[in-house]
This record gives C-alpha cells, structure tokens and sequence, in this order.
C-alpha cells in the first residue's frame, strides 16, 4: 500500500513554477504558527538534543531568533486554550477534556485576526471537540479553511479521519496524515498569498496514536505505528517543507514563521497493538551528555520549558539567543501586535505582546510566568470555579514558587531536587519569595 503521498511534492514543484505574483502591500505580515505536538527542548539539536537529526529547525534557529524561557502547560488541552484565548485557563472555570469554552469562542486569535483583515487556515491536530457532533467548530473559532483529524474519532497517521471544513474526506485511503496537512496548508497559502494570512499547523507528530477506540488505528508499513524518533524526523521535514513552500512563493520576507510545542516529551509511546492490547515503548533523549526522560504531565522545566523558535528574514536579525519570559497566554496579543489590531476591550487578557522583541526594538515586559497543573471534568460540560484545585507556579528565569510554598532556585537546581521552604528563608531569598507571592496575587490566585 502507498502511504506516503507525492502529492506534496508535486505541489511544491508547481509553486516553483508558478513563482508568485506580487503579494498586496501591507504592514501585515503572514504568519505560520507550526505547533508541534509533545516536543521538549532536549529533542531539537539547537536546543543540545543530541538524539535526533533536527537540521530544519537548526536552520531556523540558525537564520532567526531562539527563545530559552519559552513555557507552556504540562499537557496540550489547556495549552491550546491558553494559546487561543490569550487567557489563562482556570479564567474559563474547569473546561471539560476535549471542548472550548463556548463563552470564549469569538475571542481567539484567529477570529481577532480575521477581523484584522487576515485569511486564516489550519490543519492537523483540532483537540477542541469532537468534530461529529460539532463540524463547524473551527469556523466559529475563526479558521476561514480547516484539514482537521477530529481528536477521538478515527486514526491521524495512516489513512487518516478528516474534516476538510466541517466535511468528512473520502480520499485519505492509502496516504499518511502529515502529508495531508502540509499539503493542504500549502494549497492554503498559495491561494492566498496576495493577502494577509494566518496559517495554522497544529501538528499530529510527535503524539502517539489514539489510545481509546473500540478497535485500535492502523499500523504503518512497518507493521507498527511510527516511533519517536521517525516522528521527531517527520516534524523536522514538514518545517523544511512549509519553509520550501513560502520560498517557492516569494513570501518569506513578508512571513513571520513561529514554531513551538505544546508541552514536554511523553515519558513514553505506544509503538504496536496487538488485538486490543497497546504496547508502549519508553521516550528518554540525549541532552548535552545526559539522559532526559520525557516530562510530558509534569510541572517541570521537562514539562513546561519548550522550544520556540521565531524566524523573519530582513526583520528578525539571524543567530539570536534570548532569554525574555514568554508563556502561552502572550501568543495571541503578539500576533494582534503585529496586525497592526487593537488588543480587545471586551476581557482583560494574561497575554503581552512580545512583538517589539521580534522587531529589534526591545525585550519582552513580562515580568513572571504562570503554569497550572490539568485537573479537568471528564467530557461534558464545564464546572464553574477553576480556582479551587490543582497545583500551580509563578516563575522568573531563576526562581519558581509553587502554590503549596515551595520555592527552587532555577539556575541552580532545574530539575528541582532542593525545595526551599519559608523558615530557611534569608533576606534575599524572602525578598524574591514575596515577588512571586505577590504575582499570585496579582492573578487572584493564593499561595501559601
């Protein structure tokens, strides 16, 4: 059976062909968000991963500009709320595994940069629903175009489930998922490459296959499904494709390209079925001469400190290293930034802009970043208070204070063997544990 399509290929050649015409003059920029799917840092080679071949990032990172202190939630659920909304999650109260908070709806990034005046698309990974009982989702989030695997539903590799805009595809038998999204983000670009676009590729790779469906998805050709490090190969090469793609149609100087992950490295992945039993295979990565198990889940840096890469010929100087705080919520003010959009009125956001670090003209002004641990409803509906449970911290580069009192010195201790409680507490280290004490307070949150 032929898994991988030569479509992709074929498109990019006639890109080539084709050349571009003249893309409308406008202080927007394109944007190409690539969200790539329970990657940590130790796996890009840029970043010291030394277990995995990444010369497609490394070339990003090379030619734009590194963030070291880029953070996320530890799994992808609210991660993508937080991306999307600018907000972090427990402002939604306790979303259900899975959904949206439908209050939020009309104010994600996609539909702020559609009123904006962008086009936006999106393929790969959905995660906000199940699409069967709410196909036209993502166009009231605000995607003008969607190639969307519709998260529990049916497999995401090998002939893949896809929603093409709320409708099911019948033309996925014999071809692989990832080749499918590029594609179709590709045909999304060149149709509207003479206007401001918003291309969303929110990767499958590098997550297992589902695990819940009464019979198990398909194998690959290998009589097995993809393991880590073939899917950490495939995220390497369809950044390399979706950068030929913008080359071949003469717009990468009007495109800012912003690749990151949505949460650490699983701890481990489900490599065969046999019948109904999922075997899983462990995930540990080299990192500048030690070995790193996945933190995926975890609070962690193993969980939450991800690779973000952001890459802009002629306005993002090459080979930067910066270490500004970002965390999700900034993502969407950033992207208004950039717009040239007003931030919106209607609810405050977590979010800053860090479009002036982009530009050359100074650093981010977020002063701490925020993570909570995932404790969410089953599938169903929303509770109303998410201020209640769970674990969560407040951080600058170089220290971490956890809601339960525990303070860690970062530079010092990033795999947090040494928690520091009040009564050790000296004079500088009080001082610091009363700044974050006071960026709880400052999200209404409290902390011991």
């Amino acid at each position: 059976m032929k898994y991988r399509t030569t479509l992709l290929w074929q498109t990019c050649l006639t890109l080539v062909c084709l050349g571009s015409a003249a893309a409308a003059e406008s202080g927007q920029p394109n944007i190409l968000l690539i969200f790539a799917d329970d990657v940590g840092q130790e796996v890009l080679e840029c970043y010291g991963g030394q277990s995995y071949q990444t010369p497609h990032l490394n070339e990003l990172s090379r030619t734009g500009m590194t963030f070291h202190h880029a953070y996320s939630m530890p799994v992808c659920h609210p991660s993508r709320i937080t991306l999307m909304s600018g907000r972090y999650p427990f402002r939604h109260g306790r979303v259900a595994w899975g959904s949206y908070p439908e209050a939020a709806e009309t104010n994600t990034f996609s539909n702020y940069l559609q009123r904006a005046g962008y086009t936006t698309g999106i393929a790969g990974k959905w995660q906000l629903c199940l699409l069967k009982d709410d196909p036209s989702h993502p166009q009231r989030l605000g995607f003008n175009h969607s190639d969307l695997f519709g998260w529990h539903e049916g497999p995401r590799y090998y002939e893949p489930m896809l929603y093409r805009n709320g409708t099911v595809r019948d033309d996925t038998l014999g071809h692989y998922g990832p080749d499918l999204y590029q594609s179709s983000l590709i045909e999304f670009m060149k149709a509207n490459r003479d206007r401001p676009f918003f291309a969303y590729y929110s990767m499958a790779v590098a997550h297992e296959v589902t695990d819940d469906l009464p019979q198990p998805v398909p194998h690959g050709p290998f009589d097995r499904y993809d393991n880590y490090a073939e899917m950490v190969a495939e995220m390497d090469q369809g950044v390399g494709r979706l950068v030929a793609a913008l080359n071949a149609l003469e717009l990468r100087e009007k495109t800012l390209i912003l690749f990151l992950a949505d949460n650490g490295t699983p701890p481990e992945i489900i490599i065969r079925a046999e019948e109904q039993d999922l075997l899983r295979t462990p995930v540990v990565s080299r990192r500048n001469g030690l070995d790193v198990p996945g933190g995926k889940k975890q609070l962690t840096n193993a969980g939450t400190n991800v690779p973000m890469i952001a890459n802009w010929p002629g306005t993002i100087a090459p080979g930067q290293q910066v270490d500004d705080l970002v965390d999700f919520s900034d993502i969407l003010p950033t992207f208004l930034d950039l717009a040239g959009a007003p931030l919106p009125t209607e609810q405050p956001l977590d979010g800053v802009s860090f479009a002036n670090r982009l530009r050359g003209k100074g650093a981010s002004p977020r002063r701490f970043a925020y993570c909570e641990e995932a404790v969410l409803p089953k599938p169903g509906g929303v509770e109303p208070d998410g201020k209640s449970s769970g674990l969560r911290w407040v951080r600058t580069q170089d220290w971490k204070l956890y809601n339960d009192g525990r303070l860690f010195y970062m530079a010092e201790d990033p795999v947090e063997r040494y928690p520091l409680t009040g009564p050790q507490d000296d004079a500088p280290r009080a001082a610091v544990r009363q700044q974050l004490k006071r960026a709880f307070e400052e999200l209404s949150l409290s902390s011991e």
